[in-house]
């Protein structure tokens, strides 16, 4: 059967999520269901990652396996089409054949993640669904120089939710940026993989350090306490978007 990798864009805002879940609107059920109407078969596509309700995703990876050999402009295009029919705000950007042993999640190198902010008094309104809304200022040159606390091999515990499936807490952090651009704030975090949460447990423990309510020793302890509840706020889904799946080819 031939293997397709699927580029994806899609706004997380209306779906419970990238999983499949009975009864509730997923990105992988939309998708499944357009591959269905395209090809006559059920399939199942696995994932990069598995982003959670709310959150939103520039260049989600996905593979699936066809009982049939197509085009690849011919898949991509037929599935926007079902897509746009039934009303779904996700886009097919790229399919490509690929060979067998690629996984889009166990072939992934790395994962990065965009976190954004509006920091400021009034509220927005084109970008509203797509940023944590935070009136009080942030500092985030104190928020940057806490997160390096954070960069390296450690026991996440305090930053994943309590109901996360991983097996192991540990993980190794690569990258955990602080940017400020005017009033827009961003959080650029890149591992292999990340704990459920995680990134936004990480921004908003950053924003107790911008809000001056922590410092960075106080997120570094937190970090070593390997206790949830000594998690600062979890931030909201909505500013969180995937951006990016490194693969070697």
């Amino acid at each position: 059967m031939p293997r397709y990798k699927l580029t994806i864009e899609y706004d997380g805002t209306p779906y419970a999520g990238w999983q499949r879940q009975s009864g509730l609107p997923t990105v992988q059920t939309a998708i499944e269901t357009a591959i269905t109407r395209f090809c006559g078969s059920a399939v199942t596509i696995t994932t990069a990652g598995r982003t959670d309700a709310g959150v939103h995703a520039i260049a989600q990876i996905a593979h699936v396996d066809l009982q049939k050999e197509w085009q690849c402009e011919k898949v991509r295009n037929a599935l926007n089409a079902h897509l746009i029919q039934a009303k779904e705000i996700i886009s097919i950007l790229r399919v490509e054949k690929v060979e067998q042993n690629f996984d889009a999640r166990f072939s992934a190198l790395r994962r990065h993640y965009r976190y954004r902010i509006l920091n400021r008094p009034s509220p927005p309104t084109l970008d509203a669904q797509y940023v944590w809304w935070v009136l009080r200022r942030l500092d985030a040159e104190k928020m940057h120089e806490a997160a390096q606390k954070l960069v390296g091999y450690h026991d996440f515990t305090t930053f994943r939710a309590a109901h996360c499936q991983a097996k192991s807490p540990l993980r190794t952090l690569e990258r955990l940026d602080v940017r400020q651009n005017e009033e827009w704030i961003e959080i650029h975090a890149s591992a292999r993989s990340f704990l459920h949460t995680q990134i936004r447990s990480f921004a908003g423990s950053l924003a107790e350090v911008g809000w001056g309510h922590w410092n960075a020793d106080d997120l570094e302890a937190a970090l070593k306490a390997r206790n949830r509840a000594c998690c600062g706020v979890v931030a909201p889904p909505q500013g969180l978007c995937l951006i990016r799946v490194d693969y070697t080819v």
